[in-house]
């Protein structure tokens, strides 16, 4: 009776507690989103969609004014660096705890790195196995980041280097927390007017992040990296006794600038001991280190001493507080072409940009789109960290990492160009300057844009259909087969020597740094870069590629790819105020269904459906471009060129000799008779490929 009457009374709270609860958990869900009132009212699923959908839209939300959006958006960004140092830290903290960071600088090209160690219950003694590598003594992951090369070349030898350094960024992420939360403090909000100056901003930019802070690398590479290059240990304890130059100071102020150049490292160096060692800090030898295949840390250092002094001149360039350098404004409007072809030209755009925070974010993120793709062309074929050119896997994870993260960036830009024309956009302020002009010629742009999609299309897929059927014909000399003559004459002025018959003038392959009597090639080795022609001419380096006809072809299935995606976001972006179906499109805002049942045509014409079709059409481009980058690399790292440049003229050489042929061991990643250490990319491989129905 005692015991039924506990257990009763026990189901009662359990009962009461588990009520209250779920009447809590509907009382929050009725205050979601509580940033819109109008949304939180509404009675269907849409408040939840749109409540996801438009939290960091703050301009949308109750009661924000200009001055409140700037600061949030402000403290934000401080929430950001504080991820990205936290994030970089965890790095830092898991390699130096599970991984075999020292282990690996004794011996970078026979060690494998391990990025962490995997605890999962679910794993079975095969999988156990399996994962068991790298010299560890269970399940690990094997770093193909590239952290450990870059740790490497920067001048870190042991964990406590990594703990150290994982401590500081971990310190440093917490102060940017804090500055974030702080700056949300009423006492501690900047006013509007300090967020439009904007030439203080662009010369802080230009001369403190910019500047400064290459200077400050320049600092560490010269006292730290490239000491430890050559054996050398500067550490906190030493920086300030050990000279990273025998002559210390007294070139720079002597004026003999040319002392930090001389004495370089010899092609026998061996990276990390002083064999083979130098002096020299400051070079402009060009080319690679023989041993790591990467760039000399001299030449580096020269490079980032370069862009300091650059971007710190830039930096006092712009008129602030004492009424000296340029205006902005003044510069922008006297931006008349004399013709008048332009009409006003960039009259207006100072105000426009600086009053319309999508402008800036569109224009920001073209920009960082863009350097992107070119860090994940450059660390490839121009390798700034040691033995980063040995680790293909590596390589060819970076190359993909970046090109896909290069490639939602730059859809971002023209989504946020969009958004500008709908939200932000003053046809007054831009009367007939080169924003409004735009706009006028808007058909003309499409139209163009169309007809060399169109054309681009038709003809690279001609060509690789005419080339199967004469495969399948069993006629391959009949293939159509182009050469990159305009690519490969100007790889050939630069110095390679592949397409030239011989290496004299009047070939017309042979000229500049590729022709050994012309004047450009006397010079190159007695004034600057004498190791440019011999890593031009190396094949085993990915530093100007030869390329042939099945790279002509790739080429231009690529540049369809990206015309479309382009085609697609323009159309987007400058219909996005309205269109001749739709003339009061604006109106309707960035993203919208349709007009209602009645009106026939405006379903799925919104800037924001453009942009939801330009996505897949990146992600399309971003797939052929990475495909090209691995095929055509693969060649170089097995020694066989020659499969790439017979097979890729048509799809079927496509289809059977690179995706069928280098997908065996991801389709046996597991099977029945068991798996290996690529049983998961297997497993990804199919929800890649599944995930579209």
């Amino acid at each position: 009776m005692h015991k039924s009457y506990k257990l009763n009374l026990l189901n009662e709270i359990t009962l009461s507690i588990d009520t209250s609860f779920r009447i809590q958990l509907v009382r929050m869900a009725a205050k979601f989103p509580k940033f819109s009132q109008a949304l939180a009212q509404d009675p269907t699923t849409r408040r939840i969609w749109f409540g996801i959908a438009t939290a960091h839209d703050f301009e949308s939300h109750d009661g924000m004014t200009e001055a409140s959006l700037y600061q949030k958006i402000f403290a934000s960004h401080f929430g950001q660096l504080a991820i990205i140092f936290l994030w970089t830290s965890g790095n830092l903290f898991h390699v130096a705890w599970q991984g075999n960071f020292e282990q690996w600088c004794a011996s970078p090209l026979t060690v494998r790195p391990i990025a962490h160690a995997i605890w999962d219950p679910h794993f079975g003694q095969p999988a156990v196995e399996a994962f068991t590598r790298g010299g560890a003594s269970g399940p690990v992951n094997i770093a193909t980041s590239g952290v450990y090369q870059w740790w490497y070349t920067i001048g870190m030898r042991t964990n406590q280097d990594l703990y150290q350094g994982s401590i500081f960024l971990l310190i440093l992420s917490s102060i940017f927390l804090f500055a974030g939360w702080l700056h949300l403090q009423p006492k501690f909000q900047p006013a509007l007017s300090w967020f439009k100056n904007a030439e203080s901003r662009l010369n802080h930019h230009l001369a403190g992040l910019f500047g400064v802070s290459s200077l400050a690398w320049t600092g560490h590479l010269v006292h730290v990296a490239i000491p430890e290059s050559r054996g050398v240990h500067v550490r906190w304890d030493n920086f300030l006794t050990t000279l990273p130059h025998p002559q210390g100071l007294a070139p720079f102020f002597s004026g003999n600038w040319g002392a930090y150049a001389q004495n370089p490292d010899t092609a026998e160096h061996i990276f990390g001991t002083a064999n083979g060692a130098g002096t020299a800090i400051l070079t402009f030898v060009g080319g690679f280190h023989p041993q790591t295949q990467s760039l000399w840390l001299a030449d580096i250092a020269h490079h980032h001493l370069a862009i300091a002094v650059l971007f710190i001149i830039a930096g006092h360039m712009y008129r602030t507080n004492f009424g000296i350098g340029h205006s902005m404004q003044e510069i922008l409007a006297a931006h008349q072409p004399p013709g008048g072809g332009l009409g006003a030209g960039h009259k207006g755009l100072f105000d426009q940009v600086n009053n319309s925070l999508h402008f800036q974010l569109g224009l920001a993120l073209a920009s960082v789109g863009t350097i992107t793709s070119l860090v994940a062309q450059h660390t490839y074929s121009l390798p700034a960290y040691a033995f980063l050119a040995q680790d293909y896997t590596t390589q060819a994870a970076l190359y993909v990492h970046h090109q896909y993260i290069a490639g939602f960036i730059m859809c971002g830009a023209f989504a946020h160009g969009a958004i500008f024309f709908i939200r932000d956009y003053d046809p007054e302020l831009n009367k007939d300057n080169v924003l409004a002009r735009m706009l006028e010629h808007k058909e003309a742009i499409i139209s163009h844009l169309s007809w060399v999609t169109l054309f681009l299309g038709f003809h690279t897929l001609g060509l690789y259909v005419h080339n199967d059927v004469m495969q399948a014909f069993g006629t391959p000399e009949k293939q159509i087969l182009i050469e990159p003559v305009f690519a490969q004459w100007i790889q050939s002025a630069q110095g390679k020597v592949a397409y030239a018959a011989n290496s004299v003038s009047g070939d017309p392959f042979s000229l500049l740094l590729a022709s050994s009597d012309s004047v450009a090639y006397s010079n190159s080795n007695a004034i600057y870069l004498p190791g440019w022609l011999s890593a031009i001419n190396n094949p085993n380096n990915s530093l100007f590629l030869t390329i042939g006809p099945g790279d002509f072809l790739v080429h231009h299935a690529i540049a369809l790819g990206l015309h479309t995606t382009t085609l697609i976001l323009v159309k987007g972006a400058l219909d996005a105020r309205g269109s001749k179906l739709m003339p009061d499109k604006k109106d309707f805002g960035y993203s919208f269904p349709c007009d209602g049942p009645g009106r026939g045509g405006t379903c799925d014409i919104s800037a924001w459906d453009a942009f939801y079709l330009a996505v897949f059409w990146m992600l399309n481009t971003i797939g052929w471009v990475t495909f090209y980058f691995h095929w055509k690399n693969l060649g170089i790292w097995q020694g066989n060129v020659a499969q790439f440049n017979e097979s890729s003229t048509y799809l079927m050489g496509w289809l059977r000799d690179y995706l069928w042929l280098n997908s065996s061991q991801l389709i046996n990643g597991y099977n029945p008779f068991g798996m290996n250490s690529l049983s998961v990319w297997a497993w990804i491989f199919l929800f890649g490929h599944l995930v579209k129905f």
